[in-house]
């Protein structure tokens, strides 16, 4: 018995043995060696295709249920902010104030309970502006067969129940074991590779090396995002000795951008993982990392980014003016510390589809582990990105943002 025992759990072991080695070879065949070079099979392009027949089907199907069954409720839309406002007109919504009076009051005549809804509506319009709603996840009208958007709609039929258990099944039993694979394989090389440049002699050889290895890496981890990326007007990409502003919707707007060029990071040093990701990447390329307390002190900010900027060998600084995330929608104002660096400035422009997954990071809402599990459950990520015509500090600021949000508007 014991013998049929462990012979049973031997072949266990080479069935999972073999199934470890298809996954590999499949995922650093087909999946990374493609995307440390450069170029891609066509795989990510076909699942997109498919994705976009799959929605539009769920759509049509859910429009056509509706007709079916005219009894069935519309699952209203989520609030796309803090406030969830009431449809109707303001007489509708005064009358129904005056209705709990006990004394009758006439059409047009002023009543004191009236005030009450100026009240409400200004608090409403002072607590849930527009910029308040630029910090909440933009709500689809359809449904792209995920939580994040009204749910309900897989209980108008069978087949539209049995594809989103299926979507559920791929999405975190195929989809989300492959991508953190991807992930820690992408972050692992990141930091051996960086780590072994930064030994190397300063010289062209070790830049070379440097850009290699970070080119690869994030690709590596913008295929674990199954990331699809548009890059338009290559001819403005932003050049060495310049500085890169970009609206910021995600974290990961470092990898999307990264993976069309090279760009020297600026932000605060970190503990832990990041902590480790940091100093190895600073050893083989200048990344410019600040301590706490020097991010406090604008001047030596200032100073040292400008220091960057004045040697044309170095890669361009990539900094996101409007200092937080937003969802997508709009762009915020800039702030103005990027543009008294000096040098050339190179704007772009990132739209995310919000048809596959949000790629928006509330970050007062989830923590980053939670965001990432968002983001590698989510069906893919679909994303354009503008490089606009370089500026110099000629241009006021403030004409810069106008251009730069008619732009981002127009493209919306």
């Amino acid at each position: 018995m014991t013998d049929l025992f462990e012979g049973g759990m031997e072949d266990l072991w080479s069935i999972a043995v073999v199934l470890l080695q298809v996954w590999l070879s499949v995922m650093i065949g087909l999946i990374m060696i493609p995307a440390m070079f450069g170029f891609s099979l066509g795989v990510t392009s076909v699942y997109i295709q498919i994705l976009v027949k799959i929605l539009e089907w769920a759509t049509l199907r859910i429009q056509r249920g509706h007709r079916e069954q005219p009894t069935l409720p519309v699952p209203a839309p989520l609030p796309n902010g803090l406030i969830q406002r009431e449809g109707g007109s303001m007489e509708q919504e005064m009358g129904e104030l005056r209705r709990y009076r006990t004394q009758s009051i006439s059409r047009g005549e002023f009543a004191l309970s009236d005030s009450f809804y100026f009240y409400r509506k200004g608090l409403e319009s002072i607590v849930d502006d527009q910029v308040t709603q630029r910090f909440s996840s933009e709500e689809l009208v359809s449904w792209n067969l995920l939580t994040r958007t009204n749910h309900n709609f897989h209980y108008i039929s069978l087949r539209l129940t049995i594809i989103w258990g299926l979507g559920v099944i791929i999405r975190y039993c195929v989809l989300f074991p492959l991508r953190i694979t991807l992930a820690i394989i992408g972050l692992s090389w990141l930091v051996i590779g960086t780590t072994l440049v930064g030994f190397l002699p300063k010289n062209r050889v070790k830049t070379w090396l440097s850009e290699l290895v970070h080119l690869m890496c994030y690709r590596i981890c913008a295929r674990g995002l199954s990331a699809t990326i548009q890059y338009h007007n290559k001819e403005n990409k932003p050049q060495k000795g310049g500085i890169c502003v970009a609206n910021h919707t995600s974290p990961i707007d470092i990898v999307i951008l990264a993976n069309d060029g090279c760009y020297a990071m600026v932000g605060q040093c970190h503990g832990g993982l990041m902590g480790v990701i940091q100093r190895s990447m600073v050893r083989s390329c200048p990344h410019v990392w600040f301590e706490r307390s020097e991010m406090r002190d604008r001047h030596a900010v200032t100073s040292r980014l400008r220091a960057h900027v004045a040697a044309k060998t170095n890669l361009p600084i990539l900094i996101f003016p409007e200092g937080t995330c937003i969802n997508n929608t709009s762009v915020m104002m800039f702030k103005k510390g990027s543009f008294e660096i000096g040098g050339t400035i190179y704007p772009v422009a990132i739209k995310y589809d919000p048809r596959f997954g949000d790629a928006f990071w509330n970050s007062a809402k989830y923590n980053m582990v939670s965001y990432l599990l968002r983001m590698m459950t989510s069906w893919a990520i679909v994303v354009n990105v503008w490089y606009l015509p370089p500026m110099t500090r000629e241009v006021v600021s403030v004409k810069f943002q106008h251009r730069y949000t008619s732009f981002y508007l127009m493209r919306y």
